[in-house]
């Protein structure tokens, strides 16, 4: 194990610094600064090593956790990177934009300060590219089968790195001008720097897979075509659906969804140009929704120079601990502070709009809000509560409710009961040879089960293409009950 005394002498948890507010809203560089090592090796010297390592139960991947924070602890990084990357191809991915259920399920988390385990994982995968120890594995010989990956979000990464090292030929494809998916154009900058993307996917340029940006399946070329092309297709497209706002006003100027607002965003902080791009520059900006999207909607209004900010939510304020019917070492929903929330604004709780207000110009000038609480058939109005709050922008952060249909019936591809694509427990859906792994399949979730569906898709296409088992790692079924959705 890590140090035997780690856990009692170090009872805090240690994290790196958040550059100071002024001065990182001034630009879009990530928001950590560099933890000294020293204190980084503290932290992982307080995992236990525990008999039965709750951490895994917590992490779709199977994360070698107690493993890799002994090695980083002793300062072996050269094996800790090896460790990390054999469960998981994107650890700087995850190591910055997953919400950490492994930490929630911490055993030291019963009564102390979970290990900081997310912030080890980042650790190890930056120093790894550093000292150039992440390099490409490209596959002894070729299988002579070709699979086509649509979306290169993290799953369709994951599947496409997975079946390239396996010997297939794979091309990914790509509707936008680079490959990434959300986390090219959807994450902020201030989150990930497009760089940490872009070294990884030089990787699989290396190691074989073959990417095919500014494609639309379906548009472009038709799903008929693609599936003549090749022996199998992995349909990763992620639920790109939003959730809307049914009320009077949502049609007014200045009311955007969330994806609406952050890709061109992005890509200016990327130095693009983007023509007729809605900033927040100057307004005041509402948000509706208080999810990791609404989060990255507030932290770029901010950079952008709003006025003011204000982030609605329905649900009432979540607790500071635990609540009872969340025990450890399930993930709970507690009150949490992102960067985005710490550099300014309101955060408004139990609310919903009931009406967005325009001016003459047909633009909007405001919300009327009111209050709600739970009732026994669901939200209730809160009789006396209404107001009205000035807005020029308002976000919708509310969600997505699934995958986009058009490519899903072009496919011929069934739908489960709320319209994501129905798969069995091989990730194969109704047409044989058409696999889906991530959000199209399981619905909206997290980062680290997009990974997972992505390898465990890789493993059973790989396992159908050659008609033997693959050896190929799988780390999950579809019908798995995670402790976090």
């Amino acid at each position: 194990m890590a140090d035997p005394q780690g856990f009692l002498r170090t009872r805090e948890r240690e994290l790196p610094r958040r550059r100071p507010v002024p001065v990182r809203i001034k630009d879009w560089k990530e928001v950590y600064e560099e933890q000294p090592v020293t204190e980084l090796q503290r932290q992982a010297g307080r995992c236990m090593d525990c008999g039965i390592p709750f951490c895994h139960s917590g992490c779709p991947l199977g994360n070698l956790i107690p493993e890799w924070n002994d090695l980083a602890w002793r300062g072996d990084w050269r094996q800790a990177i090896d460790r990390l990357h054999a469960t998981n191809n994107f650890p700087e991915f995850t190591g910055r934009l997953c919400p950490a259920p492994c930490e929630a399920a911490c055993v030291l988390g019963i009564n102390q300060p979970a290990v900081t385990i997310k912030q080890v994982e980042v650790s190890i995968i930056d120093r790894a590219f550093a000292n150039g120890t992440v390099t490409p594995e490209a596959p002894e010989r070729l299988s002579g089968k070709t699979v086509a990956v649509i979306g290169s979000g993290p799953a369709g990464l994951a599947a496409a790195q997975q079946l390239t090292r396996a010997g297939h030929t794979v091309a990914v494809y790509e509707r936008a001008d680079a490959p990434g998916g959300l986390l090219r154009y959807g994450i902020p900058e201030f989150k990930m720097e497009k760089a940490v993307l872009d070294r990884r996917i030089a990787q699989m340029k290396s190691e074989g897979t073959r990417f095919r940006t500014g494609v639309e399946i379906g548009r472009d070329l038709t799903a008929a075509d693609l599936r003549k092309r090749f022996d199998a297709v992995v349909v990763a497209t992620g639920a790109t659906v939003p959730r809307d706002l049914p009320v009077p006003g949502r049609e007014l100027d200045g009311v955007l969804q969330a994806m609406d607002f952050l890709p061109p965003a992005n890509r200016v902080a990327l130095g693009q140009s983007v023509e007729g791009q809605v900033t927040a520059e100057g307004k005041d900006v509402v948000v509706i929704g208080g999810g990791d999207t609404g989060a990255d909607c507030i932290g770029t209004s901010h950079r952008q120079g709003a006025r003011s900010v204000t982030s609605l939510e329905i649900m009432p304020q979540p607790p500071a601990e635990r609540a009872a019917n969340q025990p450890w070492p399930t993930y709970p929903m507690t009150f949490r502070i992102a960067s985005a929330h710490e550099e300014g604004g309101e955060r408004v709780y139990a609310v919903s709009t009931s009406e967005i207000v325009g001016d003459e110009q047909g633009r909007v000038s405001g919300l009327r809000l009111h209050e709600v609480r739970m009732g026994e058939s669901g939200f209730e109005r809160v009789e006396g509560s209404e107001r009205e709050i000035p807005a020029q922008l308002v976000l919708l952060a509310m969600g997505f409710l699934g995958p986009q249909q058009d490519l899903l019936d072009q496919l011929g591809v069934e739908r489960d009961a709320r319209t994501n694509a129905a798969r069995d427990d091989a990730f194969m859906t109704n047409v044989p040879g058409v696999f889906v792994a991530g959000d199209a399949g399981r619905g909206q979730s997290l980062i680290v089960w997009a990974i997972a569906e992505g390898r465990s898709a890789a493993h059973e296409v790989d396992a159908w293409l050659m008609g033997k088992p693959s050896r190929l790692p799988r780390p999950v079924n579809p019908t798995d009950r995670p402790l976090i959705a």
